[in-house]
């Protein structure tokens, strides 16, 4: 107990920074400052590319109707053109068909067969009209 204790240095106060005391008032109008800047500027951005899309918007329109116009004609002279292709397939088939060749040659040349006889039909209504009309 009667050992020699190591002697503690004498505690110096810690200095103490003085602390400035800052603005803080100011800093915070300065930071909404800031945002309502870059509030406004995104605003600004984004109505620019709105009128940027907007006047794309009615050159476009008008060229897409005129587009649809023409596909929709274009549709209806397929559809024509569907029609006449297939009653051109039939006529063809009829053409090259053996079985027909006697028909379509008396169609074409309108000649008959002995045996038969030629039939013209006549509207009698049509002949008194025209008697009537050649009479004064």
């Amino acid at each position: 107990m009667n050992a020699f204790q190591p002697s503690t240095p004498p505690l110096q106060p810690v200095k103490q920074r003085r602390s400035v005391p800052r603005p803080k008032k100011h800093l915070r109008q300065r930071s909404y400052q800031i945002m309502a800047l870059e509030t406004s500027a995104k605003i600004t951005a984004n109505l620019v590319i709105m009128t940027a899309a907007i006047s794309a918007l009615t050159q476009l329109l008008p060229y897409h109707w005129l587009q649809q116009d023409k596909l929709r004609e274009i549709r209806t002279e397929v559809k024509l053109m569907e029609g006449r292709v297939n009653t051109l397939k039939v006529e063809f088939s009829r053409n090259f068909d053996p079985s027909q060749s006697n028909s379509i040659r008396q169609e074409q040349s309108y000649r008959f067969a002995p045996n038969q006889r030629q039939v013209v039909l006549t509207n009698p209504d049509s002949k008194n009209a025209e008697q009537s009309d050649s009479t004064p």
